[in-house]
């Protein structure tokens, strides 16, 4: 395995380790917390939370992950090493469709429809919107988060086969 390669299979990896623990946050604290406060705070803190999350911190990992994966695979396959290629070609996959475009499908239509309304000071009104957003939101980030989680034991499976 040239230089090239093994850089970009563990800048890989280590991308989609990160935004597989980006998503497990919100599984087990971020999320359960919002949902144990008043939701006339969940919803303005979630609301913070969608407008600061798109930064030059998070972008590498959540857009360049199925990147990088891909072209760790494409180049262990330049290099005629079909194994850890198909692991680093199936974990770019699996990352694509289940974080990338499940997160572009339906977290973020929820995140912007929640960030347009204004958070009402009755409770009864500010839970009924909390308790509409919070579950399904959650759902679908714990699919995201299992589909990260595959596509880092992909990657690291790939790595071994290296």
């Amino acid at each position: 395995m040239n230089t090239l390669t093994k850089a970009t299979a563990l800048t890989a990896t280590l991308f989609v380790g990160a935004i597989f623990g980006f998503f497990y946050a919100y599984v087990c604290s971020a999320m359960w917390g919002l949902d144990v406060v008043d939701p006339r705070v969940a919803i303005p803190a979630m609301q913070g939370i969608n407008n600061v999350v798109r930064n030059a911190a998070f972008f590498p990992a959540f857009f360049l992950t199925p990147v990088l994966l891909l072209a760790a695979g494409l180049l262990f396959r330049g290099q005629g090493d079909g194994g850890p290629a198909a692991w680093f070609v199936a974990a770019a996959l699996a990352y694509f469709f289940g974080g990338l475009v499940l997160t572009a499908a339906v977290n973020v239509p929820m995140n912007n429809a929640l960030g347009e309304l204004s958070v009402p000071e009755n409770l009864e009104e500010a839970r009924a919107i909390w308790e509409a957003y919070s579950p399904r939101w959650q759902l679908y980030n714990l699919l995201r988060t299992v589909a990260s989680g595959v596509a880092l034991l992909l990657a690291a499976i790939g790595l071994l086969k290296a």
